[in-house]
C-alpha cells in the first residue's frame, strides 16, 4: 500500500491527540515538509476565519451571499485542528501534555465560576 492509500484509508476517529500529532507529522513530511511558522500561523488564522464565517451564517448574524456554498462546521474545525497540530509539531510541543495542563488550569481556576447567573457585575 502506498502512502496516499495509507492515509486515505485510515480511520482517524479513535485516535488520541498524541497519535494524531504523529500521523500529521508523517503526512506533512511526506508532502513537502512544514511551512515556515508564520505561514502556518497565517493558515491557522485563515481556517479560524472560515469557522467564524460558518458560525455567522448558522447563527444568522451574517447570511451567506447567494451562490455561496454552505460548509460543514465540523470539517472547518478539523481544518483548524490540523493547522494547530502542524504548529505544535514544528515547535515540538506535545499537545496531550499541554492539554492536560490546560484542563487542570481551567478546573482549578474556573470550577463553578459560571454557574451563578444572579451575580451582578
Amino acid at each position: 500500500m502506498n502512502q496516499k492509500d495509507k492515509f486515505a484509508n485510515t480511520d482517524y476517529t479513535k485516535l488520541n491527540l498524541f497519535e494524531l500529532q504523529n500521523l500529521v507529522d508523517e503526512w506533512v513530511k511526506g508532502n513537502g515538509g512544514y511551512w515556515a511558522p508564520l505561514a502556518m500561523l497565517a493558515s491557522a488564522t485563515e481556517e479560524l476565519g472560515e469557522v467564524a464565517r460558518e458560525i455567522n451564517n448558522l447563527e444568522q448574524i451574517k447570511k451567506k451571499k447567494k451562490g455561496e456554498k454552505k460548509k460543514d462546521l465540523g470539517i472547518e474545525l478539523a481544518d483548524m485542528i490540523f493547522s494547530v497540530i502542524c504548529l505544535a509539531n514544528h515547535y515540538q510541543i506535545n499537545l496531550s501534555e499541554a492539554f492536560d495542563i490546560t484542563m487542570k488550569k481551567y478546573t482549578n481556576r474556573d470550577w463553578e465560576r459560571f454557574l451563578d447567573d444572579e451575580e451582578e457585575f
